[in-house]
């Protein structure tokens, strides 16, 4: 008899009344800010991933399911590489959810240069070859948002305010929830600061795992998310982004938290939080439940240069998702119920 695989999950009764609350939810709320749905393919060509994600990344390098057809496959064994195949064979199944929906942004011009920034937002299933565990599975869910030609620090505040009422709408307190910030940086001051911090990296070497030290070369801010605990130690006096930044992102981050703090959202600014995908520029934001135990809930920011790398013009964007699996465990911790209350139905019978 077949057997679900390690790492998925069947979606039945209140857990799929639950996955179709939090739609319902992100669809009346996105709606209301004037963003419309928008489904890629679970199936992209690799480069897409490679482009939009990092190469460097542990999603493309280690956790992105690839996808051959029967005879594709036999014909890749036989050679022993991959270096004959056409780009439209090296396919890969979706393991986020930004770099499908630029590429689709690219080749149906959605945002023609000088037109309407495009608002888009999806719900959909990802696949990493995640080691299951707690809170990580190899198919799982995720809601997002995409907002493509936006390039005013509004856009970064007005994103990050929608993300966390979303949040509370799902059942969070603001209580509930830590929302950390920072800067990343652009083209014109990172550059310099990744170097700084390679050479930290190099002068610690006998400190670091050995990911750290590969990462290093390709893109050595990653160290900051290392969960090694001598990776970790050593990270805290290694130089930080708010101190090298230029002055123009400075000032962009610096209105992004003015727009929050006229809002009366509550943030942490953490200078050492990066993500964990390469396209990120400026703003990036995480929200955890601290007294949850599952880790960050959901999160985005900034990324000014991917519709480039995706093939595009030079268009800015921003946008967050949020992992649906994470959140049942969260509200499940707070003791909050995750799934709505069943309508009331009431039959009067005349007689």
């Amino acid at each position: 008899m077949g057997q679900r695989i390690q790492g998925t999950e069947d979606l039945y009764g209140g857990y799929m009344r639950s996955w179709e609350h939090m739609q319902d939810v992100a669809r009346h709320l996105f709606g209301t800010y004037g963003f419309d749905r928008i489904e890629t393919p679970a199936l992209e060509q690799v480069d897409t991933f490679v482009h939009g994600i990092g190469e460097s990344t542990d999603v493309v390098r280690k956790e992105m399911f690839r996808v051959f057809s029967g005879a594709l496959l036999d014909d890749l064994l036989a050679a022993g590489n991959e270096s004959g195949l056409k780009p439209r064979q090296r396919m890969a199944m979706r393991p986020e959810g930004t770099a499908g929906v630029v590429r689709a942004a690219v080749e149906h011009n959605f945002v023609p240069q000088g037109g309407t920034p495009a608002k888009l937002w999806y719900a959909e299933s990802m696949f990493r070859g995640e080691r299951p565990q707690k809170g990580r599975l190899r198919q799982f869910h995720q809601v997002g948002v995409e907002w493509l030609g936006a390039s005013d620090p509004a856009a970064d505040a007005e994103s990050i305010i929608m993300l966390m009422k979303f949040y509370e709408q799902m059942g969070f307190s603001p209580a509930d929830m830590k929302l950390m910030i920072n800067s990343m940086g652009d083209a014109e001051c990172r550059p310099a600061y990744r170097e700084k911090v390679k050479q930290f990296i190099l002068d610690h070497k006998d400190e670091m795992c050995e990911d750290c030290l590969e990462r290093a070369e390709i893109n050595p801010l990653r160290a900051f998310d290392c969960k090694n605990e001598s990776c970790h130690a050593v990270m805290k006096d290694a130089p930080l982004i708010s101190d090298n930044l230029c002055d123009d992102c400075r000032a962009h981050y610096e209105q992004v938290k003015a727009y929050l703090d006229a809002a009366g959202i509550s943030y942490v600014e953490d200078p050492t939080l990066v993500r964990g995908l390469d396209y990120y520029t400026r703003t990036v934001f995480e929200v955890e439940i601290p007294n949850a135990g599952v880790g960050a809930i959901g999160g985005g920011g900034r990324y000014d240069g991917l519709v480039e790398l995706e093939g595009g013009k030079p268009t800015p964007g921003v946008g967050f998702a949020v992992g649906f699996e994470r959140i049942m465990l969260a509200l499940e911790a707070l003791g909050v119920a995750a799934e709505p209350a069943a309508p009331s139905c009431v039959y009067v019978a005349c007689a």
